[in-house]
């Protein structure tokens, strides 16, 4: 069986494509079927993705949805299944969360939806379709459009036991390699869906898994050994979750790779030994969630209690450390404030990070700030209509307005701008750079 993925993009070209597919082409490929991958560029219309899809020869076509590409996917693909007949399945965070608005969208885009796990339902699937079985036989995990929910089977028990990624799916470039130790987390922020797995799975099998330390390092050994190995971009969520963990990690990183690499981390997580540690094994850069400078939005909105003195510290220490230091920010939520707002970009002047991103936020199926949305009536009639576009909000809020939200973010994008000038020393005068030296040195010396 020949089974294609699909990358949708949204608002802009993927630097990599996700994971999920190329986690499941490998599994795929291991019990004897044919995986690959087409990405659907911004230009691309439906009609164009119909004939490629079945130029493709494909038996089966899958899609990993997150809530931001549903709309596009839903445009695309609601005119492709009238081009073509090919059985469809949609996987992923949107897929798991959502998967009754995937079947009830007028005609049902897609013929079938992955609930958690993909690995083991998408091979019986394929299995089935190749064998010819009508009707599909009931799969646990897949939701056949229009049917009963189907059961969930327990979650693999050991990440060790799968292959390791197949990579052409992914489009590294350069030597760059991304990758993921774990899935699963154990902190209950209410904007995130990866928390609500353990709902999804409670009763039958824990979620939270991470692959031993040997697994990780085989896995880019191989890379070395079948191409480039340059640099590595761990895209767990947080990375430092266990410190026993990551020690083992580095040390082994270091004697037997040696290359730099970057990693995601909560503040409460790491402290100035750890990332010391972190630094001499050969990491360069550190991503933090800071998310908001208001301490009662962190503690009563996010379900992220920590102070913003430790904000400080620890970018601080990072800097010390010798690692650049990323602050991702977030605007808009339910509940927030234009005050609040304010704290957050007074709380980017004390942090100085190295670079920062800002995501207007969206509320996502399976968190608890979802249904906060929905109960308190924030999320516009229209919303499923919206597509993503970074910089707007789908939700009606009372404290602050779309022309609020949109005039804060732009302030975001002309602070980025302002920094990079600082960091390179652009667009200055020599007294101005002056003054600037003399600014962070005196930044540096009082925090």
């Amino acid at each position: 069986m020949k089974v294609l993925f699909l990358e949708i993009e949204t608002e802009r070209s993927w630097a990599v494509a996700s994971l999920g597919p190329a986690a499941i082409a490998a599994y795929l490929r291991q019990h004897g079927h044919e995986a690959s991958l087409l990405r659907v560029t911004l230009e691309e219309t439906a009609e164009q993705l119909a004939l490629r899809i079945m130029e493709s020869g494909a038996g089966l076509v899958g899609v990993s949805l997150t809530a931001r590409q549903w709309p596009r996917a839903r445009d695309l693909l609601t005119v492709v299944r009238q081009a073509i007949e090919v059985p469809l399945i949609a996987g992923g965070l949107h897929a798991t969360f959502a998967a009754s608005k995937l079947s009830s969208f007028g005609t049902p885009v897609f013929d079938y939806v992955c609930l958690g796990e993909g690995e083991d339902a998408v091979l019986e699937l394929a299995c089935a379709l190749e064998c010819g079985e009508r009707p599909i036989p009931s799969i646990a995990n897949v939701w056949h459009c229009g049917g009963r929910r189907p059961e969930v089977r327990p979650p693999i028990a050991s990440l060790d036991s799968l292959p390791f990624l197949a990579r052409d799916l992914l489009g590294e470039q350069f030597g760059v390699v991304h990758i993921a130790t774990q899935r699963g987390c154990p902190f209950p922020c209410t904007y995130c869906a990866a928390r609500t797995f353990d709902d999804l799975y409670r009763g039958i099998g824990s979620y939270r898994r991470r692959r031993s330390v040997e697994h990780v390092i085989a896995e880019l050994e191989a890379v070395r050994r079948d191409s480039v190995l340059n640099y590595v971009i761990f895209l767990d969520d947080t990375f430092t979750v266990d410190r026993v963990w990551v020690r083992r990690y580095v040390e082994l990183h270091r004697a037997r790779l040696g290359v730099g690499f970057s990693i995601h981390a909560r503040g409460e997580t790491v402290d100035r030994e750890l990332l010391g540690v972190l630094a001499a094994a050969g990491c360069k850069h550190v991503v933090y969630g800071v998310e908001s400078g208001s301490a009662r939005v962190r503690r009563t909105v996010m379900g992220r209690p920590s102070d913003n003195q430790q904000l400080i510290d620890v970018f601080r220490w990072t800097r010390e450390a010798g690692l650049l230091a990323t602050a991702n920010y977030m605007l808009g939520l339910p509940g927030e404030t234009r005050a609040e707002v304010e704290e957050t970009l007074a709380l980017h002047e004390l942090l100085a990070p190295d670079d920062f991103g800002h995501f207007v936020y969206y509320p996502y199926p399976g968190t608890a700030l979802f249904e906060v949305c929905h109960e308190r009536g924030y999320v516009r009639s229209d919303s499923d209509e919206l597509p993503f576009v970074q910089g707007a909000s789908i939700l009606s809020l009372p404290d602050l307005s779309a022309a609020d939200i949109a005039e804060l973010s732009e302030r975001f994008l002309a602070l980025r701008d302002r920094d990079h000038l600082r960091r390179s020393g652009g667009g200055l005068t020599v007294t101005e750079r002056h003054n600037l030296s003399m600014e962070l040195r005196a930044r540096a010396a009082t925090s």
